[in-house]
């Protein structure tokens, strides 16, 4: 009888071990309700720097600590914009938060630089059972989830004015330009923006596809928009960049009788707009008799848990982010911030159905155009981005066909881009009378310095740094990875210094000989 009371305590303890490092990063289990993680932990967070978020996320936390009694989170909660969390992460992991909300074109750096503790088998099973497709494959990567998708309301569609735009018009793109030109108003589209380009692309069916091995490398693109296809949706991007009503700036709604932009642009849209706004999916456009609805990207935020050396932490964690992006805790920030939910029912619900802007970026989202937005190297943005301006200046389809042959080139260059190369660091800007559209060398000398050539610089003039002719890491102002950008204090030649170290990145401009 002692022996079995003995050999019962021995398996127990086994088991509970066993339970502890399944919830370890490395994503073999979760807490199942059996193991006891009763405790305080003391946490740090980023979360959105919007107005009340930080606040929002306390009340949710404290529902978390009476759901799991026992369980004691004592948060430090910081503001953090979410295009700007993985680049701060990245920057010095050791010292970055517990727990973090990010933009999903973050995610390959963040997994490069190991700073994602993988949601377990079971969390993993919750996350693609409760959320919609795109939002999943946003957080995956070489087939493994790595993140907590938490909305799925970063994409574009359309707001219109109802006055000068009938709900039927709304569905064609050549009749809202042609309400638009007739009313005297703008229809602004960002053209040159390869984000919003690449709807005309997704319309006729194309595709630019980039692989990613697990260490978040890119290791090959399946691309196709130099076709019969990607020739169609130059013809129909040169509808509008050609019409006088065309404007490529699309968070400013000055004289707009239409506009091409998202949520983040709710408000400005509602005071522009007034009692006749209007908003609904992209439009479709034809182009020799047959018609094509536009497309598009659909983006997502996500929660990101930093790896735990302990592995009761790390149960937590994983538990705590999970209840945080659960149905409950994304329905109430839709109902206060208007955040679009990931969660397939909290997605149902009245509260989002009946916002005019949610409920048309859902619309445009389900249509099978639109794309959600994966890991992409960080080089496509610029090399897409020139293709709405081409459309704009060709003047024959033979122009029409050599900016896809030059995109084309783009693409196979560099994927042909030598590690050496890929990895060099380079200076581009409004500098030496350029305009973001030349990449400028350093030299690595000595170890972690880099020097540039000497570059003629006007005072007011702006510039970054960037690795491998990409925009993946870049820094700007402040040493911040993807910063604001540094401005031109005072004329001269001058060559930049860039130093990069264990806890910092400096960046100089020292007077040219």
């Amino acid at each position: 009888m002692k022996m079995s009371k003995i050999l019962a305590v021995v398996l127990a303890a086994i088991m509970l071990v066993a339970c502890f490092a399944a919830c370890d990063q490395g994503g073999k289990g979760d807490n199942d309700g059996n193991t006891d993680l009763a405790g305080t932990y003391d946490i740090v967070m980023w979360v959105s720097e919007k107005d009340g978020v930080a606040d929002q996320f306390k009340q949710q936390i404290a529902a978390f600590e009476k759901a799991n009694p026992g369980i004691k989170i004592n948060a430090s909660i910081e503001g953090v914009t979410e295009a700007d969390a993985g680049s701060k992460v990245v920057a010095d992991v050791a010292t970055a938060p517990d727990i973090y909300c990010f933009a999903q074109d973050q995610l390959a750096r963040l997994v490069q630089a190991g700073a994602l503790a993988k949601p377990g088998v079971k969390a993993a099973e919750t996350i693609k059972a409760n959320n919609d497709a795109g939002s999943v494959a946003a957080a995956t990567v070489a087939g493994s989830i790595y993140a907590y998708p938490m909305t799925s309301d970063n994409g574009y569609f359309l707001y219109y004015d109802k006055s000068i735009i009938s709900e039927e018009d709304a569905d064609s793109l050549e009749a809202i330009i042609a309400a638009c030109e007739k009313n005297g108003k703008k229809f602004r589209y960002a053209l040159e923006n390869a984000w919003y380009t690449a709807s005309f692309f997704f319309a006729t069916g194309c595709h630019s596809t980039w692989t990613m091995n697990e260490s978040g490398e890119f290791i090959g693109i399946d691309d196709d928009f130099n076709s019969a296809a990607g020739l169609i949706a130059m013809k129909g991007m040169q509808k509008l960049a050609k019409s006088p009503c065309y404007d490529s700036n699309a968070d400013e709604f000055t004289d707009a009788g239409a506009i091409v932009t998202g949520i983040w642009n709710a408000g400005a849209a509602e005071a522009h707009f007034g009692a006749n706004l209007g908003a609904t999916d992209l439009p479709s456009f034809e182009v020799d008799g047959k018609s094509y609805h536009l497309g598009g990207f659909t983006g997502y935020k996500l929660m990101g848990v930093k790896p735990q050396t302990d592995t009761k932490r790390a149960a937590v964690l994983s538990l705590l982010a999970q209840y945080l992006t659960g149905e409950e805790c994304q329905l109430q920030r839709a109902t206060e911030f208007q955040w679009g939910p990931s969660n397939i029912e909290a997605a149902k619900s009245e509260v989002v159905q009946s916002n005019l802007s949610l409920a048309a970026f859902a619309k445009q989202a389900a249509s099978e155009n639109c794309v959600p937005q994966g890991q992409i190297g960080g080089a496509w943005w610029d090399i897409a981005k020139v293709l709405g301006a081409d459309a704009k200046n060709a003047t024959s389809d033979a122009d029409l066909q050599a900016a896809l042959d030059n995109y084309d080139a783009a693409i196979g260059s560099w994927l042909e881009i030598p590690p050496e190369k890929r990895y060099a660091w380079t200076v581009i800007g409004t500098v030496g009378n350029t305009n973001w559209d030349t990449d400028y060398t350093m030299t690595e000398d000595p170890a972690g310095t880099w020097i540039s050539v000497p570059i003629e610089m006007t005072q007011g003039e702006e510039f970054k740094v960037r690795q491998g002719l990409s925009w993946d890491n870049n820094y700007g102002a402040d040493g911040v990875n993807n910063g604001a950008n540094i401005v031109v204090e005072a004329s001269g030649k001058y060559q930049v210094k860039l130093v990069i170290s264990d806890t910092a990145v400096t960046i100089e401009l020292v007077p040219a000989e």
